[in-house]
């Protein structure tokens, strides 16, 4: 079955490529979060089916204006990496779809731009218990993000009793959950990569322009500079060469310097 078969099934009229946006998103994993707790395999198995045909909202707030996008297809897949206690790693990765309207182009955008991304989910479990002893949480005297031995003590959520929602939020409890790169067509990917290209000629130029700019001053700080200008991103490169030409004319201001007498070095560091 296609994706847009999939999701077809919660639309009142079948929905072509060109009206929908699909995405994918990590929902959960089996990972100690930072609230000391980690859902077990069988919470994950039982949530794959419990959130198809979920909606996806903003701060878990239930206003039904809120919504934001709908889970189709969902699956268990695993990896290579280990949990932070030795456990294979396995994380719930969802399918989502969006359709296309003038009112969340911006939202659709900021998907795109690595905006919106973190996820938290909202569910029931009808059991919590300590990772340590298997007892319920509580009835021991274990403390979550302790060492015990060998062994790091976390609340274990299991026998998932219902899925509700999942939302878009800043910071999530578990520090995987989120939208995960993808294209929805050939054409996007081919889009992508073009954009990319086209992108990296504009900064390549922009490089060169900067440092004739700087070589203009001193060759040691033209050296430095090239070193600075190879991490900077076009936006970056571009108000610095504008910087570089206000200061050139005498139009550019001194924000912040020294007090005389004052010896302090300062250090830029580029990241």
């Amino acid at each position: 079955m296609t994706d847009l078969e999939k999701l077809n099934r919660f639309t009142r009229r079948e929905h072509t490529e060109e009206e929908v946006y699909l995405f994918d998103v990590i929902l959960c994993d089996n990972d100690i979060d930072r609230d000391q707790e980690a859902f077990s395999d069988a919470a994950l198995e039982q949530m794959c089916g419990l959130f198809i045909g979920k909606t996806g909202i903003s701060d878990h707030d239930p206003k039904a204006g809120g919504q934001t996008a709908r889970i189709f297809d969902a699956a268990v897949v695993p990896s290579d990496r280990l949990t932070r206690d030795g456990r294979p790693y396995k994380a719930l990765k969802a399918r989502a779809y969006m359709i296309r309207t003038d009112s969340n182009a911006d939202l659709i955008r900021e998907i795109e731009g690595g905006i919106k991304k973190e996820v938290s989910v909202s569910c029931s479990a009808a059991h919590r218990y300590c990772s340590v002893c298997g007892e319920e949480a509580g009835a021991c005297t274990h403390m979550p993000g302790r060492m015990y031995g060998d062994k790091r003590c976390y609340r274990v959520l299991d026998d998932i009793q219902d899925a509700y929602e999942w939302s878009f939020v800043a910071v999530p409890a578990q520090v995987q959950a989120g939208v995960t790169k993808q294209y929805t067509t050939k054409e996007d990917k081919d889009m992508d990569e073009k954009h990319m290209e086209i992108m990296e000629q504009v900064a390549k130029m922009l490089r060169g322009e900067v440092l004739q700019l700087c070589s203009q001053k001193d060759w040691r700080f033209s050296r430095a500079m090239q070193m600075a200008a190879d991490k900077m991103d076009v936006c970056e490169l571009m108000a610095f060469k504008q910087a570089l030409l206000e200061e050139q004319s005498g139009k550019a201001e001194v924000q912040l310097a020294p007090e005389e007498g004052d010896s302090t070095d300062f250090c830029t560091h580029w990241c």
